[in-house]
């Protein structure tokens, strides 16, 4: 998997470090089980402490993406709990998403057609939840 980070971004390379993995998972560039580089082996080749490398992992261990195990390193993984508090997360992530579509001339038919080619394409990657 490829990561794209924007070095010059407003975003914290932390969290954009995160996104990419998570987008990676959900579009099958990694799959499940699969085990990530180590924290110093990534940080050298996107080039940044490890110190970053390693808040993204300990948030995505947190939020479930990912497990650690100090004798195998980071992997993607295998069970997936569908958390209490994600659907109230996902509807704030939304709202903003959708307002800026909104502003921007983006029409709900559009927005609908955008979000459904996203989401099929995430959920032919086999994710245990959708089967």
């Amino acid at each position: 998997m490829i990561l794209k980070l924007d070095y010059n971004s407003d975003i914290p390379i932390y969290v954009q470090l995160r996104n990419q993995i998570i987008i990676g998972i959900g579009v099958g560039g990694l799959a499940y089980g699969e085990r990530l580089p180590s924290v110093r082996q990534l940080a050298d080749d996107l080039g940044v402490n490890a110190m970053t490398v390693n808040k993204a992992y300990a948030i995505l261990k947190n939020e479930g993406y990912i497990s650690i195990d100090r004798r195998h390193g980071a992997k993607v993984s295998t069970l997936w709990t569908k958390q209490q508090d994600f659907n109230r997360k996902l509807e704030r992530e939304l709202q903003l998403v959708i307002s800026e579509a909104s502003l921007k001339g983006v029409g709900q038919e559009e927005f609908m057609q955008i979000c459904s080619t996203i989401f099929t394409a995430a959920a032919s990657k086999h994710h245990p939840l959708l089967e």
